[in-house]
């Protein structure tokens, strides 16, 4: 039987790829911290293994005996025991070499659009390191770059404050485009290269088919509920500032003030060619995503 172990597979991507791997007849463990929050995974056929990427042996325990491993846990926004440098960067190092020794076929990093080197914040520094730890481990290897995910920047970041409260706050101007991809489109994807070697050893950029605006967002969701959201914009200088102050005390929320202020000053468009049309799958549409919401 074909095993995969997904990673933080109570989270957003974690969630829906064990779920949508179940149902396709994967046979998927489960790495996670909280056995209590994957309790449906498990009714559903997941096996569960407690860990976190901060202990080795827990890790080199889920390994064992897996065909498949897909990455689906961070630590953005943790601190202390869990915080990036613990589970993004140490914690993933770790989980290469557990793959190694326990000779795994094929591992699948989900990393981001526009990681490298000399990137300004350091979560994008940190997945351009373990993108470069997985390419010379001489695993079979898929890097995953994607953009940000619409169940998140689209949905919980500006529409839910729409629903329920007929406003938004939108860091900086919310003027520049950005691509967004539905973790929905991404775990089809996941489906199509487990276990499929023309993918091995390969950097892949996925995005959605569209690059819209924060404000395009709002207004999208005010035209669908027929209202007009009220909307914050909160300035660079304040998110500058905020970001300094706060990044002390929570590395975390810093490092997203600063992503964001970031994001509206740089490149985030993708290709449409880029979008899992290449793999035969429609991408859904941000329109589409947020009808899926308000239905």
């Amino acid at each position: 039987m074909f095993r995969i172990l997904i990673i933080g597979a109570t989270g957003v991507l974690g969630s829906a790829a064990s779920r949508y791997l179940l149902e396709n007849d994967f046979y998927v463990t489960a790495f996670v911290r909280n056995r209590a929050k994957a309790l449906d995974l498990e009714k559903a056929g997941a096996n569960i293994i407690v860990g976190d990427l901060t202990n080795s042996d827990s890790i080199t325990r889920a390994c064992n005996g897996v065909d498949v491993i897909i990455t689906a846990a961070h630590g953005m926004m943790s601190i202390g025991k869990n915080k990036s440098k613990n589970v993004d960067d140490v914690g993933h190092q770790n989980l290469i070499k557990a793959a190694v020794t326990a000779k795994v076929k094929h591992f699948i990093y989900t990393s981001l659009n526009g990681a490298s080197k000399f990137h300004p914040v350091d979560f994008y520094r940190t997945k351009f390191k373990i993108e470069q730890c997985l390419i010379h481990s001489g695993l079979c290897y898929t890097i995953l770059a994607l953009p940000a995910f619409m169940e998140w920047h689209v949905h919980n970041l500006l529409g839910k404050s729409i629903l329920q409260k007929s406003k938004a706050i939108i860091l900086g101007s919310g003027k520049n485009p950005t691509n967004f991809i539905s973790v929905q489109d991404i775990v089809r994807v996941l489906k199509v290269i487990a276990n499929n070697e023309a993918y091995f050893n390969k950097t892949i950029t996925i995005g959605g088919p569209e690059n819209l605006s924060r404000n395009e967002i709002v207004a999208l969701y005010g035209r669908l509920l027929h209202i007009k959201p009220r909307v914050t914009h909160i300035p660079d200088l304040l998110l500058n500032f905020l970001s300094k102050l706060i990044q002390p005390f929570h590395p975390g929320i810093g490092r997203i003030i600063k992503l964001s202020v970031y994001s509206e000053k740089s490149n985030a468009i993708m290709d449409p060619a880029d979008s899992i049309q290449q793999f035969g799958l429609q991408p859904t549409t941000v329109e589409e995503f947020v009808k899926k919401q308000l239905a």
